[in-house]
């Protein structure tokens, strides 16, 4: 059996019973070193296959094949398998392959999931997804897709925000952004989530300083209605109070 699971955020008070479970019964182990180390404790003598990254095909084949084998294999994401992590790309591979393979997907929380808990409440109204990363997804339908959000005044969660090799790409977002909310909008920064470093900041398009958000940030745009009280951000649901 080839499992897909979402490790959640970082600490393991965030991951599923589920996850636990099938991290501990499996024989092999397969993800990003960082990842890896997240769930040493877990981990013990088990088989690992561990490689850095921009090599998550390489990884995928390797627990396909390992898999192929009839052994309990996992393959590790931060975060949700689904939301920008390893399901999608496990399940395109073995739907090429000529004989069948049993995969299982373990959800996980994904980091807007638990930046929204630490912020607040910004997720009560429609939202979306968006990553600002341009090594899968044209910038060019990156930028149609912050049109479309932002013009349709979702709360927007804004993953790979910023780089350093991609510094000006939050800038440039939140540029887009402002076209269709005011620069008083109400931004979260939720950072190193469930981890050693883990800071909330509440602020706005106007005020945002861009130096602050880095690959390990998620960052929450609110919608019009969105606003602060006693340090939580917050969006109504429309409930008549």
């Amino acid at each position: 059996m080839l499992y897909v699971v979402g490790l959640g955020p970082g600490e393991k008070e965030k991951m599923s019973l589920e996850a636990i479970e099938i991290i501990k019964k499996v024989e092999v182990i397969v993800g990003y070193t960082t990842y890896v180390r997240l769930i040493k404790e877990l981990v013990g003598e088990k088989e690992i296959v561990s490689t850095g990254m921009k090599q998550e095909i390489d990884r995928c084949k390797k627990a396909i094949e390992l898999a192929k084998t009839g052994k309990d294999v996992a393959v590790i994401s931060s975060g949700d398998a689904g939301v920008y992590g390893m399901a999608g790309l496990i399940l395109e591979l073995v739907s090429q392959m000529d004989e069948e393979l049993a995969v299982k997907v373990i959800p996980g929380i994904t980091a807007s999931i638990a930046g929204a808990a630490l912020l607040g409440a910004p997720l009560m109204n429609d939202f979306c997804h968006i990553s600002l990363s341009d090594l899968m997804t044209p910038w060019t339908m990156i930028e149609k897709r912050l049109h479309a959000a932002a013009s349709a005044d979702f709360v927007i969660c804004l993953y790979n925000p910023r780089s350093k090799g991609r510094p000006n790409h939050l800038a440039k977002a939140l540029a887009i952004i402002q076209q269709y909310k005011s620069k008083e909008t109400i931004i979260g920064l939720a950072k190193d989530v469930g981890r050693k470093n883990e800071q909330a900041i509440l602020t706005s398009i106007g005020d945002i300083d861009e130096t602050l958000v880095d690959m390990t940030t998620v960052v929450l745009v609110g919608n019009k209605a969105t606003y602060l009280s006693e340090g939580r951000m917050i969006t109504p649901r429309g409930y008549q109070l």
